[in-house]
Order: structure tokens, then sequence, then C-alpha cells
């Protein structure tokens, strides 16, 4: 959410700002609107004055018999009394409608955000590793012969309709071994601390973080008002939802294994085959609460965690910044790390990692008190995939695919299967 007292300093560069992610300017509705707030405030705090004052006198009206002035200072007490009663009640409507725009407008893009409409205007920062060259036709992760029995779309939709899978025996191992070994890099080497978190959340908290008001139709609602989490950027970022911490607490990383769902609105006819896009899935988040003059460093920290895990499954992979019209809601910066995929002879996102200023802090309300003394100020959050574990598993599946429908497995997942690091045509760990 943006600072109302940053748009009525430099409304002009807000909108300036705004333009970039092609929106239209809002300023002046929101200072009219705002405007409007602070005038009933002001008449209210006003009339309350008056009404503080008339009712001093009413005792002194009385004492000195003057019937009269009792009356009149009576009945104005008591006008006053409803008029700032109304004026209260104006304003804090008022206020309700202030926060509801402010909480639908998008984050503003850092300078070094590239300017573009789409994501056709990314720009690549690097790509590292070589992708595989096959001396025969690359196949797709649901197509190679060792993984069909293990991952099975038809059981799914049966069960609970498209965009689900069944991993069973060896696949379900590899998908298993995946996120163990991202999580034990992520804390062993990376230094993010392990959490287990709550897959349900309460409404607040996916405002917090920004899924809401404005994305509701992306996420899963429990008849009871529970959320089933997009990803775990949710409930990890809102541990310090209305807190104020030390400073000395900052930054804190965390890192965390979950289910994720999403109904995946507005996708319909794409990515249909494989697991590529599901409405569960797993990841391993990865988020981070900074000091403000750290979180620029801590996004590019973030990102070469999550590059450092591709890296080390021998998987080719580019970064590219994502352009203003391509950047998330809550986002200023965002870096794509993007997994070469042989079967589509294309590179596919496998994380995203953003930071997002103190725009998430403000809408939960999350503070440090700094070290030196003052007034408490704004955290700053970022997120970051690290990795999602489907789209991996599909990665290590189809580039480590043998001419006869084999799979070799990266080495570094050999602690998590036995030392077995091929998944032989029959789909067994061998």
């Amino acid at each position: 959410m943006h600072d109302i007292r940053t748009i009525r300093d430099n409304p002009a560069a807000f909108d300036a700002a705004l333009s970039r992610r092609g929106s239209s300017p809002l300023s002046s509705d929101i200072l009219a609107l705002d405007e409007t707030r602070r005038a009933r405030i002001n008449a209210a705090e006003t009339a309350q004055a008056e009404q503080n004052k008339a009712s001093k006198e009413v005792g002194k009206a009385k004492a000195s018999g003057d019937e009269a002035e009792f009356e009149r200072l009576r009945a104005l007490v008591a006008g006053k009394k409803e008029e700032v009663a109304q004026l209260q009640a104006e304003a804090k409507d008022l206020d309700a409608q202030l926060i509801d725009l402010l909480m639908g407008i998008p984050n503003l893009p850092f300078d070094d955000t590239p300017d573009g409409a789409d994501e056709s205007e990314n720009v690549e920062m690097h790509r590292k590793g070589t992708p595989p060259a096959f001396d025969f036709k690359a196949l797709e992760h649901y197509d190679l012969p060792s993984v069909r029995n293990g991952m099975d779309f038809e059981t799914a939709a049966k069960l609970s309709g498209s965009r689900f899978v069944v991993l069973s025996g060896a696949v379900a191992r590899i998908h298993r071994a995946l996120a163990q070994f991202m999580l034990n890099t992520h804390v062993e080497e990376n230094g993010l601390t392990e959490t287990w978190t709550p897959v349900l959340v309460r409404e607040e908290m996916m405002r917090g973080t920004g899924q809401l008001p404005k994305f509701g139709e992306d996420s899963y609602q429990t008849t009871n008002g529970w959320w089933l989490v997009p990803t775990a950027e949710v409930p990890l970022t809102n541990i310090v939802n209305d807190c104020t911490i030390e400073e000395s607490y900052l930054p804190r990383r965390y890192v965390a294994h979950t289910q994720c769902f999403r109904s995946e609105a507005g996708s319909a006819g794409r990515d249909t085959a494989g697991m590529l896009r599901q409405h569960q899935f797993e990841k391993v988040e990865m988020v981070s609460i900074t000091h403000p003059d750290k979180s620029r460093d801590e996004l590019d920290r973030m990102t070469t965690c999550a590059e450092g895990i591709l890296e080390r499954l021998g998987l080719a992979y580019r970064t590219v910044v994502l352009c203003t019209g391509d950047i998330g809601f809550g986002a200023r910066r965002t870096h794509d790390i993007e997994v070469w995929l042989p079967g589509q002879d294309t590179y596919r996102e496998i994380s995203s990692v953003s930071v997002c200023g103190d725009f998430q802090a403000r809408r939960m309300n999350a503070r440090f008190k700094p070290a030196e003394g003052g007034k408490p100020g704004f955290v700053h959050t970022l997120n970051g995939s690290g990795l999602a574990v489907g789209r991996c598993l599909i990665a290590v599946l189809e580039n480590g695919q043998n001419a006869d429908g084999s799979v070799t497995l990266p080495e570094v997942l050999s602690p998590y299967l036995g030392g077995k690091l091929t998944l032989t045509v029959e789909g067994t760990l061998a």
C-alpha cells in the first residue's frame, strides 16, 4: 500500500511512476478523497471542541439560575454531540474508501526496472549452463517411458478434475528428493531459517501480502473464511504482521516447503498438458525481511540462492529482469529465472524473485525500531521461489533423458535416492 503523505508531497512523481506500469494517473482522485476525509476530521474536531466548551458552561448557567441559558447550552451540547457523531462516521467511511483505493493500486517500479509493455520486453541479465544436445528427438516429461507409470493424470482427473496429478513410485521419490535437496541447500549453505507454516490463513494475511482484494479469483477460499495459500510467501511474510521489531532482528531470512494452491483463473488453455501448470503444487519459498537500506542488495542475494540450486543440478538457465508491464502487483523489481526444457525447446520460468520495498509492510503494519533511536520505520520485504518443485522435476527428467527413455539423474540427489541415479525405462530407480 502507498504512503498518502508521499502522494501529497509529489503527486506528479507518483503518476509518472504509475504510468510506467501502464496505469492512468490517479493522484487527483486520491488527493480529492483525502482532502474531503481530512475536512471531515477537522470539522469533527472543531465540533468536539465546541461541545466540550458548551458542556463546561452548562453547569455555570445552572448554578447562576439562568434557566434560558441553561436550556440553550444543553440543546447546543446535544446538537454538537450529534454533529460530531455524524462527522466522525463520514470521516471513517471516507477513510475506508481511501484505504480501499490505495489497496488496489500496484507498487511503483524501481528506477532500474526496465520499461516495457509485456513479457516480450523483459531484459535478459545472463545465461548459465549449456542445454543438452541430444542425437534423438527430446520428449516432454509426461511422454518419457520411464515416467508414464509414475505420473498419472487420468486418476488425478477422476479424483479432483483437470490440472492435478498423482505421483507414485520412483517419480514421487525424485520429487521429494528435490524438495529436500533445496531445503538443505538453503539452510546449510545459504543461511535461511527453515520454517513450517500453515497452508490455511486468515483473510487479513492475504491482504497483507497483496493477494487481496484484487486477486481473490486466483486463490481458493474455504467455507469458513480461511484461504489456501497460493505460496508460502503469505504466511512467511506475515510473521511480522502488526509487529514492531528491533533493528538488530534484521534481516530475517526464511525458507519453507509447502503445498500451494492456485485456481489459475485466466489461464484457460495454457500449458494444459503435463505438470507445468497445476492447481495444487509444491514450492520451496524464500522470504526476507530487511532494513530498507539493504533490500536491493538482498534481491541479488536471493536471486543467486535460487540460481545456485539449478547450477548444482546441472541445469541450464537464464535470468531476466521483468519490465514494468510484466512485474507483479506488489513488486518494485523482479528477476525471473527460466530453466531449459528440452521437450519444449525453450526456457520456462522456475523462479520469480521480487523486492516489494515497504509496500507489503504498510499493508501489514510491520515496522522496526532504529538502533540509534527515533521513530519506527517500515521494514522491506522480498520473496522468491527456491524453487518450484514440480517444475524442477520436469526439468530434471527432460534434461536427463536418454535415447532408450530412461533418465540419468543429477549427482547431487544421490544422498536422497540411496545412491541410485538412473530412472529406468520400467520406472524404477537403479
